[in-house]
């Protein structure tokens, strides 16, 4: 069965963050929904749709920025009161937008998730978990990292609490209480958790996460050890996923699995007989999509995906078909509605060009006036600076509210910037003076018309460390720029582990197939242990045979790469060749298929102008830090050691770096 979804958008509200739209229970069987949606401005609004018009439910007065937005209720009820977190408070509405509840939890950081069952609120902000019954601090839990979400397993089924968080480190935190229960490691750092099927799945144990790479699996928490049942692995790089929902969108007795991603992508996952998610239809939307909900908003009768985006559209991906089969009164019937959407848009038009005239001639008086405070405009910026374990590199992710006219990348380590598909802004380089000021990069990305999300990919050189700057330049007048700041580590391309020794106390063991590795951690925590006057004793013990197995390991891809640019190297003197002759007929089948693959060889050359360079800095620093251990220095052999990297013999370089 085809899935086909057209396309409504509904309105826009301000900015709206992960997790803060909703869909009201609907009076009956597929009857249309009320939406209720959060932005930064602290709106809550709330609204219908009716003969194609948004109409208005309640809407709030702006307020502090909504980081979250849950549906509640008492156990076993139609879940239809409204609970958001703004700051450090939590308020309650009924779906008629009368508040019932302000609560203000004290907590010292704003609230980034939020959990309701019943009369129980489990809350969470950057490193705290606080439980609350009735409002009344019930369990407390500080985390070793960031938590990015907070659910808790279905009371009414399990008859016990069971509150999970997700960890920022890759570890899922099952509680009981105040303390941990047991810890579940998952592939990717998990920025969203949701109940299997909405309600936990046939055990009600079942527990969706999405990753921040993209990532999609299922575990089963039972009370002594986790379950792992499936997990979809991002083949296709796509971005980190957001939102999930449950819902039969295909209409086969099954719900399926909606999620949205941070690239815009909205998937759908049908289940097959061996409950194995299968993707059934995916669809692109121009910035990420924060919530994702299904059910029915714009006509009775039709299924439909809503979703919620950055910038605060409201979208419908509904199975209402847009062209109907009609007779004449009904075609008449449907073209004086379009004639009434016409003039309607026209005079909402008139009434915002208006608006933007007063707002322009306000602003000129103020910024004239002799009292004029700064008039800069903000604009609101969602950036995102994540490691790609896959191919060593880092996506930098920079989504603004409107328009970006251009960004301006400045580095004071050495980094290379790598091609993204996605990416459609030009890049210019600039020349920089690295010895006088410490600027290793300076590149501008200007950005086509309505560009709002900006994908960069990044490569360090680990040991070389410092921060790399982003000044985003969006499209508004008077011209202003945010400047964002991200940090690159001395080991930017390590990531960590779960395995410790916890018996071990005031002692660090670190352990590297690669000696590099270790030279950098001692360079580090030598020079961090002097700047803070910390008395540090290092030993190191060094095997001799980790540098043959470093090499050994580097190996197939300095073969590949060192290959590949001989084709490279190859391909216009074969294309002349091609022309002189009039055929490749002559040509041995190895350069035969080099002219049949040029365009995909140059293409992956220049998508990695560094890589063989990179390499080469490797196996260098690998026979530098070999000696150094042994308080010999080697650099003057290293033009030696290039030229048989030159010509490069596996065998050779492994007798060079053992006589050396």
């Amino acid at each position: 069965m085809d899935l086909n979804l057209n396309r409504a958008d509904y309105l826009q509200v301000g900015v709206t963050s992960q997790k803060t739209m909703k869909l009201l229970p609907a009076s009956k069987h597929r009857a249309t929904q009320k939406v209720v949606v959060g932005d930064h401005d602290g709106i809550v609004m709330c609204f219908g749709m009716k003969k194609g018009e948004a109409v208005t439910v309640f809407k709030t007065l702006p307020g502090q920025k909504i980081a979250r937005l849950e549906l509640g209720g008492a156990l076993n009820t139609p879940q239809e009161k409204i609970f958001i977190a703004a700051g450090s408070e939590i308020r309650g509405f009924t779906k008629r937008g009368k508040q019932f509840l302000s609560f203000e939890t004290n907590l010292t950081e704003s609230i980034k998730a939020m959990h309701i069952s019943g009369s129980d609120l489990f809350l969470s902000a950057s490193y705290i978990y606080n439980h609350y019954c009735d409002c009344k601090d019930q369990h407390y839990y500080l985390s070793g990292d960031k938590i990015n979400d907070v659910i808790c397993l279905p009371v009414e089924r399990l008859l016990r609490e069971v509150p999970v968080l997700a960890c920022q480190d890759r570890v899922l935190r099952v509680l009981q209480g105040s303390d941990v229960t047991y810890e579940i490691e998952v592939s990717g750092p998990p920025t969203v958790l949701a109940l299997h099927n909405g309600n936990g799945g046939d055990s009600g144990e079942d527990l969706l996460f999405g990753t921040s790479d993209g990532k999609l699996g299922l575990i089963q928490i039972t009370t002594s050890k986790p379950i792992h049942k499936w997990e979809i692995r991002n083949e296709k790089k796509r971005g980190g996923i957001l939102c999930v929902d449950s819902f039969d969108i295909v209409g086969d007795g099954v719900k399926d699995l909606l999620v949205g991603r941070d690239d815009g992508m909205v998937e759908v996952y049908s289940f097959d007989n061996a409950n194995e998610p299968v993707l059934r239809f995916d669809h692109t939307l121009s910035e990420s999509v924060t919530s994702i909900q299904g059910g029915c908003v714009g006509k009775d009768g039709y299924d439909e995906i809503v979703v919620s985006t950055y910038s605060g559209w409201i979208t419908g991906l509904t199975t209402e078909p847009v062209h109907k089969e009609s007779g004449p009164g009904e075609e008449l019937k449907f073209n004086q509605e379009m004639q009434n959407k016409i003039s309607s848009l026209r005079s909402e038009l008139e009434q915002l060009q208006y608006k933007v005239l007063q707002e322009r001639e306000k602003y000129q008086q103020s910024s004239q006036s002799s009292k004029a405070k700064s008039a800069v405009p903000s604009f609101s910026v969602n950036d995102k600076f994540t490691l790609n374990k896959d191919d060593a590199s880092y996506s930098l992710i920079l989504e603004v509210q409107t328009a970006i006219d251009n960004v301006l990348i400045q580095s004071d380590v050495p980094i290379d910037l790598l091609d993204v598909d996605k990416n459609s802004a030009v890049v210019s380089f600039s020349s920089c003076d690295s010895e006088s000021n410490d600027n290793f990069l300076l590149a501008t990305y200007r950005c086509q018309a309505n560009t709002t999300r900006l994908e960069l990919k990044i490569r360090s050189i680990e040991g070389q460390y410092g921060t790399l700057q982003a000044y985003v330049t969006p499209r508004i007048q008077p011209k202003t720029c945010q400047v964002r700041q991200y940090h690159i580590k001395p080991l930017s391309l390590h990531q960590r582990t779960h395995f410790i020794d916890h018996d071990r106390k005031g002692e660090g063991v670190f352990k590297s197939d690669n000696i590099s590795t270790i030279s950098i951690l001692k360079d580090v925590l030598s020079k961090e242990a002097t700047k803070r006057k910390i008395n540090l004793n290092i030993s190191y013990e060094i095997n001799e045979v980790s540098v043959k197995h470093t090499l050994k390991l580097i190996h197939p891809k300095l073969e590949y790469q060192l290959l590949l640019a001989k084709k490279v190297q190859l391909i216009d003197a074969l294309k002349e060749l091609q022309v002189h002759e009039g055929n490749t007929n002559f040509l041995i089948p190895e350069y035969r298929c080099i002219l049949e693959e040029a365009d995909h060889l140059q293409e992956e050359y220049k998508k990695q102008p560094a890589h063989l360079e990179r390499l080469y800095g490797m196996i260098t620093d690998l026979f530098i830090d070999k000696f150094k251990f042994k308080g010999t220095n080697v650099k003057t052999k290293v033009p030696l050691l290039l030229e048989i990297l030159d010509s490069y013999d596996q065998n050779a370089l492994i007798a060079f770096f053992d006589a050396a």
